[in-house]
């Protein structure tokens, strides 16, 4: 199992770089060639999704990306720390445009999901984590 880690200061025009580097890595693990875009693009929203919560509850830790590479899949895991709410406790950092900005989190979640059939979304008090995957097709054998 093959993982390649990129984290990234909390900056917008660091998510075009993020997309470049899955793309790359999708490629090279045999993710199908017509599936790349779709790869790029769930990304890039995950890791402006995860730049945007970073931004808003003013975290300076660094957004993290995970590409792994196993045998008849890749996957990709996009991290964040911003807080959110668990049931029966309370989230720092909350603030008047928590509507706004959940309703944002769902518009992302739902691009997301209309391009990855394998997508799981987790959080807590911690932070959150989207984990996307794709099936591989092993490299041809050369005779």
């Amino acid at each position: 199992m093959a993982t390649v880690e990129l984290r990234f200061s909390a900056v917008p025009g660091h998510v075009r770089t993020a997309r470049l580097v899955a793309a790359s890595v999708a490629r090279k693990a045999g993710v199908d060639e017509a599936v790349l875009d779709e790869v790029r693009l769930a990304v890039g929203e995950a890791c402006t999704r995860a730049v945007g919560l970073h931004q808003s509850s003013g975290i300076s830790a660094p957004v993290r990306v995970l590409l792994i590479e196993e045998e008849k899949q890749f996957s990709i895991e996009v991290g964040d720390e911003a807080p959110r709410a668990v049931p029966g406790g309370t989230t720092h950092g909350a603030h008047a445009d928590a509507d706004v900005e959940a309703e944002e989190d769902e518009m992302g979640l739902a691009v997301i999901s209309g391009l990855v059939d394998d997508v799981e979304v987790t959080a807590d008090e911690h932070g959150g984590k989207i984990r996307m995957s794709w099936p591989t097709t092993p490299p041809a054998a050369v005779p």
